[in-house]
């Protein structure tokens, strides 16, 4: 064997000892990407009731607030109605009751004079019959 010889045959081990190296990572590689193929199916036959499951969560949501939507509202018509009511009934019962109040003032007071009046009338007819006693 040649010196020629020997450094082919070195080449020749290497290079198969390099294709034998290449053909254990594409094994392997192979594996990798059929485990991803299969994590990735199942993440896909999830994802699937996930999404069906979200878009009935927020149909369902729609729903509620189109429904909280007419109870706000039905709400707002009611204290409107409700404030309605309360100024009808403030103005029909203050408007009398202000003169019903005003007028009982009013009977006090000249009441209360007439009494005044009659105390001091009885008080000079005391005083001039004691006068007129003595």
């Amino acid at each position: 064997m040649t010196v020629l010889e020997l450094v082919a045959f070195i080449g020749v081990v290497l290079f198969a000892v390099l294709v034998g190296a290449l053909c254990v990572v594409l094994v392997r590689f192979n594996r990798l990407i059929g485990e991803a193929t299969r994590v990735v199916e199942v993440l896909g036959d999830r994802t699937g009731p996930i999404l069906d499951d979200a878009a009935a969560t927020v149909a369902r949501t729609g729903e509620q607030l189109d429904r909280v939507d007419e109870i706000t509202g039905n709400v707002a018509t009611t204290s409107e109605d409700i404030a309605s009511v309360t100024a009808l009934t403030r103005s029909v019962v203050t408007g009398p009751l202000v003169k019903v109040a005003s007028f009982s003032y009013a009977v006090r007071q000249v009441v209360g004079q007439r009494r005044a009046l009659a105390l001091i009338r009885t008080r000079r007819r005391r005083r001039e019959l004691e006068g007129r006693l003595r």
